[in-house]
């Protein structure tokens, strides 16, 4: 699943908002958006915005693939 995919799943679990309401509670055009999503470039500071559009923080970790535990 790429990070798109994932976006869209939490869309649907946020009462199904578009993604014309998710470009205007980040404050960007929705063209710009449909953009990000083809081609599934998205940088934090704007996973950020996305994650407070869904009234929600953004937690990134890496995972020690021994342990199964996060590096940090």
């Amino acid at each position: 699943m790429n990070i798109g995919e994932y976006i869209d799943l939490c869309l649907v679990k946020r009462n199904k908002m578009s993604h014309a309401e998710l470009a205007r509670k980040t404050e960007q055009l929705p063209q710009v958006l449909h953009r990000k999503f083809k081609n599934d470039s998205f940088k934090i500071s704007e996973l950020e915005k996305i994650a407070g559009a869904l009234d929600a923080h953004l937690e990134i970790r890496f995972i020690d693939n021994e342990t199964n535990q996060p590096i940090i």
